[in-house]
């Protein structure tokens, strides 16, 4: 059972050659220490759960730890995270849908007659018109089957570029920078946001049969999917050089079978996701509704509502087309903070009569670590995508 959250594996996934790349390759310590770090926080927040049956979920613990205000914080950064995170994975649906489609329509830039849109930007409209039904549904067992469906896509991406390195005719004989340490702090945002998946972790634990296993379960999934990430970013960087795509599968030789399979994986991971990112919201929005309220209305409300997010998001992708700095954005604002930050803090004011002091010291450092990687990262990933903003904006 791997409990890490599938959810954002596909873009942490997509993204850490370019990250290796530019950070060097003693960075992927840094990578390494945050799947360390993430198992710890995860193994936190089943301690904290332990300790009060009445939590269910991350925001419950929040409340535990924190009262109030604590739930507010928790609230605000999962909806945010969520929000950001759809933005990049529409960002990432339309790069790799204007990649299948460019040998058959020209140049990516080719204006359809359609409200002054590209052509692949109206064809990443319809595919997210495509996906918008998924939004209504209320059987849970088919929200899974999506989200297995996007664990079976990353694993497939995964092995497409294992096979371009194999037997796709590409050299990979590139020399990884040893360090570049004025890109750390942007790296780091899309480093942590691979592990992004604390959310769903306090519901996965009280699904359990047997919660006494969450911890050893934690580390298994950590320590393989910390050891998938490490041997992409590698064998992607080594393949490309500094040539290398933030979507590694952009990068690939477009005449390679695998690589039309890897850009279809990558294209239909966004299209599953929708339903399940949506999921916590539209459950915390039924709560909100009167119990008198009939089943149709309050379909119809959550579809409307959920219509209505997922086009702000489809329309912030298309005016913010910046992959990279968007998922480091996200990364070192706001899944630092429920990865790593929260979880220490949750624990730490929840047990503090009974804490050891070397536990006590180890979450200080890792939360003061979490706070300053944050900080750094939200400034330069902010920078970077004003500067292309910009860039963008003198070109018209």
């Amino acid at each position: 059972m791997i409990i890490v959250d599938s959810t954002h594996a596909g873009l942490g996934q997509l993204s850490t050659p370019y990250a290796l790349e530019n950070g060097g390759w003693t960075s992927s310590f840094l990578l390494i220490g945050m799947g360390i770090s993430c198992a710890y926080s995860s193994h936190l927040l089943g301690k904290c759960l332990q300790n009060n049956s009445k939590s269910k979920d991350y925001k419950d613990i929040g409340q535990q730890a924190f009262g109030t205000n604590g739930r507010i914080i928790a609230t605000t950064l999962i909806y945010m995270e969520i929000f950001m995170a759809l933005v990049s994975y529409t960002i990432s649906l339309h790069d790799n849908l204007a990649t299948i489609f460019s040998s058959s329509v020209g140049s990516n830039n080719q204006s359809s007659h359609f409200a002054h849109l590209t052509t692949p930007q109206l064809i990443t409209v319809i595919a997210v018109l495509v996906a918008l039904p998924s939004l209504c549904l209320r059987n849970f067992s088919s929200i899974s089957f999506l989200s297995t469906a996007g664990i079976l896509m990353s694993l497939l991406i995964f092995v497409t570029v294992a096979c371009t390195a194999v037997f796709g005719g590409v050299r990979a004989n590139h020399d990884i920078p040893a360090l570049q340490i004025h890109n750390i702090p942007a790296i780091s945002g899309l480093y942590i946001f691979s592990f992004a998946g604390h959310i769903v972790f306090p519901n996965i634990y009280t699904a359990m049969k047997d919660p006494s296993k969450f911890t050893k379960v934690s580390i298994v999934s950590f320590s393989l999917v910390t050891t998938l990430y490490t041997t992409l970013a590698f064998m992607g960087a080594k393949l490309f050089g500094p040539q290398v795509n933030p979507q590694i599968t952009l990068s690939m030789p477009p005449n390679l079978i695998v690589t039309k399979i890897a850009l279809w994986a990558t294209v239909l991971t966004p299209m599953t996701k929708y339903a399940l990112e949506f999921a916590p919201f539209a459950i915390q929005l039924e709560q909100m509704l009167p119990n008198s309220m009939k089943s149709r209305t309050r379909m119809f409300i959550r579809g409307t509502i959920g219509s209505i997010l997922l086009l702000i998001i489809l329309v912030l992708a298309l005016c913010v087309p910046y992959f990279e700095h968007v998922l480091s954005l996200t990364g070192s604002l706001i899944s630092v903070g429920i990865c790593i930050i929260l979880p220490c803090g949750f624990y730490t004011k929840i047990f503090w009569r009974e804490i050891r002091r070397p536990l006590l010291i180890l979450n200080m450092i890792l939360m003061t670590i979490g706070v300053i990687l944050g900080a750094l990262g939200t400034v330069s990933s902010s920078k970077s995508l004003v500067r292309n903003l910009e860039r963008a904006h003198s070109k018209h």
